[in-house]
């Protein structure tokens, strides 16, 4: 945990592109958001965030591959990962897609799987003139020893990292 908090802060320093803000962090919980502008239509956003082993860092798997990761973008599918020997982890699980516009998730991510937490990622697709603006927004709840307040600002790192290499993938062909 403590790399992954590391590489948290360096995300942090790093993702300026994206507009990123912890909302709100208290014991009990916190909201964080990320907002980008991707130069394309939203189908196109769409067609690369429903495929999460395109752009997804490999450094935030438990299989340590990006090309275990897949989501079934329909009510009741998994943002899932398979794990060597047979295993698996069920990161999240899809509450509601509407192709080119909207998808929720639930769960938790990362260190989270391990705390009596889980939340919403809600990320919207706004589309304007060929291009379409991403805000994403995670609201987590629950238990953590000590509070979730302090996975705020780290989980907030990671997911505007996960946001930029959408937006790399999305532009260019390339997450990284």
């Amino acid at each position: 945990m403590r790399i992954w908090l590391a590489v948290a802060a360096l995300t942090l320093t790093l993702t300026t592109a994206a507009r990123a803000e912890v909302v709100d962090a208290t014991p009990g919980g916190f909201q964080v958001r990320q907002s980008v502008e991707i130069a394309a239509p939203a189908a196109r956003v769409w067609a690369s965030l429903v495929q999460p082993a395109l752009w997804w860092d490999p450094r935030h798997t438990w299989s340590g591959s990006a090309a275990n990761l897949s989501l079934a973008a329909a009510s009741g599918g998994c943002f899932c990962e398979r794990l060597p020997g047979g295993g698996s982890v069920m990161h999240m699980s899809t509450v509601h897609a509407a192709p080119n516009a909207r998808l929720t998730l639930f769960g938790a991510l990362g260190p989270l799987q391990n705390t009596g937490a889980a939340g919403h990622l809600n990320i919207l697709l706004s589309e304007k003139d060929g291009r379409t603006t991403v805000t994403l927004t995670y609201d987590v709840g629950g238990y953590m020893k000590g509070g979730l307040a302090t996975l705020a600002a780290p989980v907030d790192g990671v997911l505007g990292q996960q946001i930029q290499r959408l937006k790399g993938q999305v532009e260019t062909g390339k997450a990284g």
